[in-house]
């Protein structure tokens, strides 16, 4: 397999359409790792440019130490998986995972040698003989993805390759591909703008918004250190709720208020804001961190008004005069549409994040 390194690449459109600005990060050999943000943010554009279906306006990509900025895609040693399948309609399944051997002239026992490995691997050797029309989605993505092992390529790109699947297909096969990379000990680099398959999948995990990184980590790092707030947000179902503090320092300790609430510090958070200039920051706590009732102190006096029942645990919209929030319940004494419910915020668990840049204040 093969080390991605991306350095300082920019893409920009028709002269003045910015896609992705100065991104500078490495892929290493045999890593997971997700390319993941919102619609727009520029993770399939950097797709595209690693596997030469895009050009490159500034910076430099390599394979290993070999420059490939201007190499044909075919000479990349690479293989891409797309969101559409891409399947010749009118070959079986065998011809389309044999195609492109065929077209490099490989000999025919060695094609049929590495089509039935991949098809062995990925549990479709009865479906050979098949023709697309007459597969499910998910089999048609194992095809999809058999067509690029048969190649033994240096790197795999998978491009949101289950977005067309339903919910429980999609479970099944991000287990799949995951066993796969185990299997394979491949380098495969993973676009999606699904945070859930982001965190259950990557081992690294670069996080894009607007074509800028906003952070690459691992999936617990970026859940419990975000480096902003736009991570922290993105991150984690339901996202982390955000609420403008103004910071309280009357008593000698500091504290944060909003509206007539007002938070204790513990000591990490006490020495965060003695190095924050202003008077104000944005404080970041999960749905999980805000418990139901007076719990440590810390409470707020809330209205519900909604409730989410969700098998094993409920989510609770609430609201005060200015704010408003979700809380992650047990179903135990789950309130009722409308009530007046107090709650706690557990500040141990709690981020402040710089109210202008969003930058994390804790890291």
């Amino acid at each position: 397999m093969a080390q991605v390194t991306l350095k300082d690449v920019t893409k920009i459109y028709d002269g003045d359409v910015l896609a992705v600005e100065q991104v500078d990060f490495q892929i290493p050999d045999e890593s997971f790792t997700v390319l993941v943000g919102p619609s727009g943010c520029g993770k399939s554009t950097i797709l595209r440019m690693i596997a030469g279906l895009e050009e490159i306006t500034e910076g430099d990509i390599y394979i290993d130490d070999q420059r490939i900025n201007d190499i044909p895609p075919k000479d990349r040693d690479i293989a891409m998986v797309f969101q559409n399948y891409a399947l010749y309609p009118h070959m079986t399944v065998y011809k389309n995972m044999a195609f492109g051997l065929k077209l490099r002239k490989y000999p025919k026992k060695e094609i049929e040698q590495r089509v039935n490995e991949a098809a062995e691997i990925l549990s479709i050797s009865h479906l050979l003989n098949r023709k697309p029309k007459h597969l499910s989605g998910g089999e048609r993505q194992r095809v999809a993805v058999g067509r690029a092992i048969v190649r033994h390529p240096k790197v795999f790109l998978f491009d949101e390759p289950l977005s067309n699947l339903d919910a429980k297909l999609r479970v099944q096969m991000r287990m799949e591909i995951s066993r796969l990379h185990d299997r394979l000990n491949a380098t495969i680099v993973y676009v999606t703008h699904d945070q859930v398959e982001a965190m259950t999948m990557g081992d690294q995990i670069v996080v894009l918004n607007e074509g800028e990184i906003q952070q690459i980590a691992d999936p617990g790092t970026l859940y419990h250190k975000p480096a902003n707030r736009f991570v922290g947000g993105f991150i984690g179902t339901p996202p982390m709720n955000f609420i403008e503090t103004h910071i309280v320092n009357d008593s000698g300790a500091a504290t944060l208020k909003f509206e007539n609430f007002e938070m204790a510090l513990d000591p990490r958070l006490q020495s965060v804001l003695n190095g924050v200039s202003g008077d104000s920051v944005t404080l970041g706590i999960r749905p999980e961190d805000i418990h139901i009732g007076l719990n440590g102190g810390n409470s707020v006096a809330t209205q519900v008004e909604l409730v989410e029942p969700l098998g094993n645990h409920a989510l609770l919209y609430l609201r005060t005069d200015e704010n408003s929030f979700v809380a992650q319940s047990d179903l135990i004494d789950v309130p009722h549409h409308n009530a007046p419910l107090t709650v706690s915020f557990n500040m141990d668990k709690a981020h402040l994040f710089h109210p202008e840049t969003g930058n994390s204040l804790c890291l």
